[in-house]
């Protein structure tokens, strides 16, 4: 059944001030992006390069930063954040999310000892090990596995053909996607002897209260100890983290990035996509690592760095510029080396046409 709502309504949802005088009762029937909104559509401007896709959009109503004064053809409302606000109204306009009833399916294998608490759901093909306790209303999807003594929280989502390592603890509200593995061996070795001798990793994976990891992310156990990630910590897809890494409360890991072995993050550190830090790193707060940035020292607060290896970005940016001249310099380099040749050529003639003494 279609959702309609007035843009009056609309607005009053996300606490909105309308910017000109407009039409109120004009229905809102869904939800778009600037480039794909209709009529009857509210979209949202949320970066300063769809401006011009905004100006040309032909949705209903906009939401839009709280000091917007361009003339759009959307009714414009005003709120504090944009982006924040459109997702939240998105959610009236689709169908409602998909539920899982309590209770274990036929197919699952649950070990002995295991506590479920009220709510929890178990698809099918999964199977719970020993000793693991569960919190309440958490899913557990289709084809997951969870070791030996874990304990994961309540109201998780454990998304199907997940792995959850023996003895590792998961907090509440802990969203993992599916290929998610976590606790499998660190990557330690010695060498001796011409061989690589496997390091026993007896640690733990430690997941804090609302961490998120996207789809085939892994987060290795600890040689001894854990591999810790903070609270409120989001993990895009295709990521690793080594074992014994350290990562602070809020910090944001973008796609195909990897943090080796006991390197430790603060608090809100950002990763852009494909950014490395070496092991043994360590990075304070509010630290960010720019796309494809190659951290190998350790970087105080609030520092922002960019490059291979990464430096404070002024520095990379300065780098960069001084890259892209080197061709002009080398011209001029020619130019001067042609130059003195040709000011040594004379004396070099005077001095073989001089009579020997």
């Amino acid at each position: 059944m279609t959702v309609q709502i007035t843009v009056e309504q609309l607005a009053a949802l996300v606490g909105g001030q309308f910017a000109s005088t407009a039409d109120l009762q004009l229905p809102i029937t869904g939800a778009a992006a600037i480039s794909d909104a209709l009529p009857g559509d509210v979209t949202f401007f949320g970066n300063i390069k769809y401006l011009s896709g905004l100006k040309k959009c032909r949705a209903t109503a906009a939401l839009v930063p709280l000091d917007f004064a361009e003339e759009i053809g959307p009714v414009a409302i005003r709120v504090q954040n944009p982006t924040l606000a459109f997702s939240l109204l998105v959610e009236k306009f689709v169908p409602p999310p998909i539920t899982f009833a309590a209770g274990t399916h036929p197919s699952a294998v649950v070990g002995r000892g295991v506590e479920l608490g009220e709510g929890v759901s178990i698809q099918a093909h999964v199977v719970i090990e020993d000793g693991v306790k569960i919190g309440a209303n958490t899913v557990i999807g289709a084809g997951s596995y969870v070791g030996h003594e874990a304990k994961i929280g309540a109201d998780c989502q454990i998304a199907p053909r997940v792995t959850v390592g023996s003895r590792s603890i998961l907090g509440d509200r802990v969203i993992l996607h599916s290929g998610v593995v976590l606790g499998g061996d660190g990557f330690g070795f010695e060498f001796s002897n011409g061989r690589h001798i496997k390091i026993p990793q007896v640690g733990i994976v430690q997941l804090d209260d609302d961490v998120e990891i996207g789809s085939n992310s892994t987060v290795d156990r600890a040689r001894f100890g854990r591999t810790w990630i903070g609270e409120g910590t989001k993990i895009d897809n295709l990521v690793q983290i080594a074992h014994n890494v350290v990562i602070g409360k809020h910090c944001l890991v973008a796609a195909q990035s990897a943090v080796a072995g006991s390197s430790r993050l603060g608090n809100y550190v950002t990763m852009a996509g494909q950014t490395a830090v070496v092991g043994h790193v360590e990075l304070g707060d509010q630290v960010i690592v720019a796309a494809r940035g190659a951290v190998s020292k350790n970087f105080l607060a609030k520092e922002v760095l960019w490059g291979a290896p990464a430096v404070p970005i002024r520095e990379a940016k300065e780098q960069m510029a001084m890259v892209r001249r080197l061709p002009k310099m080398a011209e001029r380099l020619r130019r001067l080396e042609q130059l003195l040749e040709a000011q040594s050529a004379p004396a070099a003639r005077i001095a073989e046409s001089s009579p020997e003494r």
